[in-house]
């Protein structure tokens, strides 16, 4: 996970890419996988082009020596590569861009939906006994488990059906970071040789997350368990067992402090300091409420030290976020994915969701205007990172220094509002 590695873990593009709102020796390497590794039928791969074909299978010879002196054994890869095949789905979706990005209220609005509550709480049920025995080891709430499980495959039903070694074969030969996947490529080998699963049933999205909660292979190998004892990690199976409790040893071997909680909702007094929203500042909870930080529905602000974000800017909710938080972020570093995580687990909980209004009536940014924001502002000196049309941390503290150089509220929320004022 994801990458540390995000989703576990590639880049913030490709984490919303793949969020679903999208990371042990059994048997012999060249053995039948057992049946429970996957009753999922894959999906077929399209008919791909003679070239590219030929340029895959180019691929496939070429990076066998890579493969070898990477810890990979020769049968191994040949065995694993036979069923590679270029995918031109795959590439399709890995160059798709949405052409407005999605406000933070429709994410939540689908994250944490009462369908989706409604399964937690079942889950929660059904595996009552399996995790609590994950939270007495690992010290992860059942319900942020549950929650991660829930975005990452809406319980496992979306797990993906393509094959992961055509998939990854294809983005490491043709892809735009075909580094990254060859490096994920030479892991999923790597989890085939010990026996986890075998080619035909290393099963996941296009882009090589795999299982309940969506391991990417390299993250796979550092941090998934064999919780159920069966000597295989096996996330694939119908059973979720190894999937929730390497979701919680993830979380755990990322800053995931027991008993403590990720954040709480917060309302902030009327001459609250804005230039002190944002990750970048952190504060004893002692300090905040010092300075009139209440906590919504009343009681004490969590222990510890902890920062306050805004996701839609001073006219939307503020959260105030621990370190747990930014354990999940470790997970999908996305602050929208790790508030859908933080309040499914509140509602599978029977806890109260977010209590504050969005701004609903904002207006979408097109894709050529959140480039044309961040082109702006590293015209201005303010932005030194990409220009992708990914609002990212980087991005909203450029946004923040700009409001403030030009006196308006720094909030660090890119509107229509803001490009104006950038344009003058």
């Amino acid at each position: 996970m994801t990458r540390s590695l995000p989703r576990i873990a590639l880049s913030a593009a490709l984490i919303g890419a793949l969020s679903s709102c999208g990371a042990p020796l059994g048997y012999a390497p060249g053995a039948a996988a057992p049946s429970s590794s996957s009753s999922v039928t894959p999906s077929p791969i399209p008919q791909a082009s003679p070239g590219d074909e030929a340029g895959l299978q180019r691929f496939v010879q070429n990076f066998r020596s890579r493969a070898v002196s990477s810890g990979v054994n020769a049968a191994t890869y040949d065995r694993a590569m036979r069923i590679a095949r270029y995918n031109p789905e795959v590439i399709r979706l890995d160059r798709r861009q949405a052409e407005f990005s999605r406000p933070v209220w429709l994410y939540l609005d689908s994250a944490v939906s009462d369908s989706r509550i409604g399964t937690g709480r079942q889950m929660l049920s059904q595996h009552s006994r399996t995790l609590a025995a994950i939270e007495q080891r690992y010290g992860v709430p059942r319900e942020i488990v549950l929650a991660v499980w829930g975005m990452e495959s809406n319980f496992g039903a979306n797990r993906g059906r393509m094959q992961i070694i055509p998939s990854l074969a294809t983005l490491a030969y043709d892809g735009r970071r075909g580094e990254m996947f060859q490096n994920q490529l030479i892991a999923a080998l790597k989890i085939i040789q010990a026996g986890d699963t075998d080619p035909e049933h290393m099963l996941g999205s296009w882009a090589g997350a795999m299982g309940h909660t969506q391991f990417m292979p390299t993250s796979y190998l550092e941090y998934a368990v064999d919780f159920n004892g069966d000597g295989r990690r096996d996330i694939w199976s119908d059973d979720p067992t190894d999937s929730l409790a390497s979701t919680a040893a993830y979380l755990a071997r990322n800053g995931w402090r027991r008993g403590q909680a990720w954040g709480t909702e917060v309302q902030l007094p009327s001459n609250f300091n804005m230039g002190l929203i944002g990750k970048g500042t952190r504060r004893s909870s002692g300090d905040w409420s010092a300075q009139g930080v209440r906590r919504i529905g009343g009681g004490a602000l969590p222990s510890g030290n902890g920062s306050i974000i805004m996701p839609a800017g001073a006219r939307g909710p503020a959260f105030l976020i621990m370190d747990n938080f930014r354990s999940i972020l470790r997970y999908n570093n996305s602050d929208n994915y790790a508030l859908g995580v933080a309040f499914l687990a509140e509602r599978i909980a029977g806890r109260p969701g977010i209590q504050g209004n969005w701004p609903r009536n904002d207006r979408p940014l097109s894709t050529s205007e959140r480039e044309e924001i961040q082109r702006r502002l590293a015209q201005r000196g303010f932005y030194q990172g990409e220009i992708d049309g990914l609002f990212g941390s980087a991005t909203m503290e450029a946004v923040s220094a700009f409001q403030r150089s030009i006196g308006v509220t720094p909030d660090g929320y890119p509107t229509s509002i803001l490009l104006g004022q950038l344009r003058r």
